[in-house]
């Protein structure tokens, strides 16, 4: 199995259920944990962070993206961030079901973006089911705010410190809470 192969199962949302992708994901998170070891272990320049984080996520990152590690991933490849995108530190990101962050997101301290549920059934539950998580453009997620499974933000939402999302989120909203609710409109 490959990234595209893996990412093509992914979209169709179906668990993550027979041993040839439990071993891939196996693989790809130790991979991904060897170079997060190496990025969150010494200070490393913006330049650097980005060359760190472009091997890490399997393409060139955007000049204007910025990170302040430490960063966590235990995946690394299905992470797509856009223009002017500033994450802060100690943010872990669960990108196997794919997280898209739009043109300039910002993003506070020690969010999780978690884009993988397990099965119900006890019999299933080992299993994963995955889906996506978008950012619209200037998307602004609050400290320790937590972003679950296939939630979409829209464009210019802010979501509350602390809050926990788990439906999508109209553009021009702000939203807040647990589970997060519409605060109100933003003109």
């Amino acid at each position: 199995m490959n990234i595209e192969e893996f990412k093509k199962i992914v979209k169709t949302r179906t668990p993550l259920n027979n041993d040839n992708i439990l071993q891939f994901m196996d693989n790809m998170s130790n991979k991904a944990r060897r170079i997060t070891f190496r990025l969150n272990t010494a200070y490393h320049n913006p330049e650097e962070v980005r060359t760190i984080l472009s091997e890490l996520f399997g393409y060139q990152v955007p000049a204007t993206f910025r990170v302040f590690p430490p960063f966590y991933t235990d995946f690394g490849k299905n992470i797509s961030v856009s223009e002017g995108v500033f994450i802060n530190a100690c943010c872990h990101f669960q990108d196997h079901g794919g997280i898209t962050i739009g043109e300039g997101c910002q993003i506070g301290h020690n969010v999780v973006f978690a884009t993988l549920n397990h099965e119900l059934s006890p019999q299933t539950r080992k299993y994963t089911r995955p889906a996506p998580i978008v950012l619209g453009k200037n998307v602004w997620i609050g400290s320790n705010a937590t972003i679950l499974p296939g939630v979409t933000i829209g464009d210019n939402a802010v979501v509350a410190a602390g809050a926990v999302v788990a439906k999508d989120v109209d553009a021009n909203t702000i939203v807040g809470g647990v589970p997060a609710k519409l605060i109100k409109r933003i003109p």
